[in-house]
């Protein structure tokens, strides 16, 4: 067991049982801090200080915060906590994806995964426990819904991650990118997310710029409208299809937000940003279902005017899920095509795929509340 996990095991304040009336501090944002301290009689400068201890130096023992005074250390101890997620596994892949199943307080699992490249480091972050959707060809949504992640749940997974990939002291393992695209709609869980991201981005806490943090939907049109008016950030739309008959069998919330009103929000959340703004779109490529000529020419047309990242994620298959992975040729011809329209498009390379750990393959372990999973056992749109 290493240092940060054998400190989440012995420090009470990081256990997965919530301690009754304690306010968990890690859950709040710099403007949320600032309000803590002003209803305990502190100035408001606390909350830069105790950002920094708790994100940047890893520090959970209010007595190791040594800038603030021992009457307020012994006050923090007794009103509040920086509690932290449970480490229930952790796992390497053999190309250096870190993937970890984290516990939390209600005995459910979810995950999250460092994906490492030459240039970056990827942090894939959870959202909600299981997925409130129902994308029919993702792992995470036959898993079926529990609850949406409180934002110390979420921004948990950063900690977590800092400070363990920090242990290996090795290079190109830290995080420098935060992509909420891990287990969940980040946009069905707005307020949380919206603080966990605003602590990520946050000078005092991890920092990161917000050309690095980016928020992923299947079109939750009106959470895409209030996003844009809130935060400047990335956003990421999981698009997958080019035609709204399809699209409502593969992403399912398309029936109530279709592709015409998709669109426009899209054009709607670029207006707000600044002008180097673009919006990544994922396509993942399912054999013989979306993956054809045609496609890609109805993707140009769809998508005429938005400033585009194309990104093309061969599928990932799982147990039962009646989908094959385009063959290499198909993706090659489709990415021609988009490439000589002038659409930036590139092919994500698969990662983690031995640990399970590749796009659409996060599952965790949940208690379904929305019973979904028994949908499955009979056969569906796209399955065998």
């Amino acid at each position: 067991m290493n240092e940060v996990q054998q400190q989440i095991e012995n420090n009470p304040s990081l256990q997965v049982v919530l301690q009754s009336n304690a306010t968990n501090l890690l859950g709040l944002d710099r403007a949320g801090l600032e309000s803590f301290f002003e209803s305990i009689g502190e100035k408001k400068f606390r909350a830069t200080q105790v950002m920094k201890w708790i994100h940047q130096l890893g520090v959970t023992d209010f007595q190791e915060m040594n800038n603030l005074s021992k009457a307020l250390r012994n006050q923090l101890a007794e009103t509040s906590c920086v509690q932290n997620l449970h480490v229930a596994k952790d796992q390497i892949s053999s190309d250096g994806t870190r993937k970890w199943l984290l516990q939390l307080h209600d005995g459910n699992h979810i995950e999250a995964v460092f994906i490492p490249e030459d240039d970056r480091g990827t942090l894939c972050v959870s959202s909600q426990v299981g997925c409130a959707l129902d994308c029919s060809f993702c792992s995470t949504g036959r898993q079926g819904f529990n609850r949406n992640l409180s934002a110390d749940e979420i921004i948990s997974q950063v900690w977590i991650a800092a400070h363990l990939l920090e242990e290996e002291k090795k290079p190109g393992r830290k995080i420098t990118n935060v992509v909420m695209m891990g287990m969940g709609e980040p946009l069905l869980n707005f307020d949380n997310t919206v603080t966990a991201v605003r602590i990520m981005m946050d000078d005092f806490a991890y920092g990161l710029s917000k050309r690095r943090v980016t928020v992923s939907t299947a079109g939750v049109v009106p959470a895409m409208d209030r996003l844009g008016d809130t935060l400047d950030m990335r956003l990421a739309v999981s698009l997958h299809a080019t035609n709204n008959a399809l699209r409502d069998e593969l992403v399912p919330v398309n029936k109530k937000y279709p592709l015409q009103e998709l669109m426009a929000a899209c054009r709607r959340f670029i207006d707000k940003q600044n002008t180097r703004s673009r919006i990544t779109f994922e396509y993942v490529m399912l054999d013989g279902i979306n993956d054809q000529p045609e496609h890609a020419r109805e993707l140009i047309k769809l998508l005429k005017g938005i400033p585009t990242l194309m990104n093309l994620i061969p599928f990932n298959p799982f147990e039962g899920s009646g989908y094959r992975t385009s063959s290499k040729n198909a993706v090659n011809r489709f990415r021609e095509i988009l490439h000589a329209s002038g659409m930036t498009t590139v092919v994500r390379k698969t990662r983690g795929e031995d640990i399970d750990a590749a796009c659409g393959q996060l599952a965790g372990k949940i208690e379904d509340k929305s019973r979904r999973h028994r949908r499955f056992e009979e056969p569906r749109f796209g399955m065998e």
